[in-house]
């Protein structure tokens, strides 16, 4: 039998909370194993209950985007926010998150991003990331090389810069000197926005809601 994805939800809203617990439980592949309504009991729940991942609201007694790179350090996190703002979004997988889901959405979209997490995939709404893509230029003037093209498709996904170095047989100080060109030709900043790239050009293979 597959192991279910062991669930945390850290949201201040009793009734939301409670509601999304009990769909989760109609989910076969998913336990939830903990839940917290204040962000001061997070940090004692993560580090005592072994979790795959942590379904997090942004806005609890305070807003908590901040601390997302530290918690991302102990499991993988899926923001699930009433935010609509595509800048929580982008700022949220920066910090680390993997996925980004509005409240609006129905729970088979938030079962979409937990999957994708998961997989250490990065993920966001369509709508949102075919937004956020179309700020990239294809690169017409310098084209990607062969290899460049193989960095970015194990960027969006979801590889770190020694999984990437090992999946090509190359080094790692070599993935960095290929990211640093590659961001310069495509014209992004970071790894996120690489990955909004790759999916907008079609050089990643996609994950429907992935970012």
């Amino acid at each position: 039998m597959k192991k279910r994805l062991r669930l945390i939800i850290a949201d201040d809203h009793s009734l939301f909370r409670q509601g999304l617990k009990e769909l989760l439980l109609l989910q076969p592949e998913v336990e939830v194993v903990g839940e917290v309504g204040q962000f001061s009991e997070l940090a004692l729940m993560i580090t005592t209950t072994p979790c795959d991942l942590l379904l997090l609201d942004l806005q609890m007694e305070r807003w908590v985007a901040g601390d997302i790179e530290r918690l991302s350090r102990v499991t993988r996190i899926v923001v699930l926010t009433a935010s609509e703002r595509k800048e929580d979004a982008v700022a949220a997988l920066r910090m680390g998150a993997y996925a980004f889901v509005q409240k609006r959405y129905a729970v088979e979209t938030l079962i979409e991003a937990i999957r994708s997490a998961a997989q250490g995939q990065v993920w966001m709404p369509p709508a949102l990331r075919a937004e956020l893509a179309t700020q990239f230029r294809s690169p017409v003037s310098s084209p990607l090389s062969n290899r460049e093209t193989e960095v970015v498709r194990c960027v969006a996904a979801g590889l770190r810069n020694a999984e990437v170095a090992q999946r090509l047989s190359i080094g790692e100080s070599t993935v960095k000197t290929h990211l640093n060109n590659i961001f310069q030709k495509v014209g992004v900043r970071d790894r996120v926005e690489l990955a909004l790239y790759a999916f907008r050009f079609g050089l990643a293979e996609d994950h429907r809601g992935q970012g």
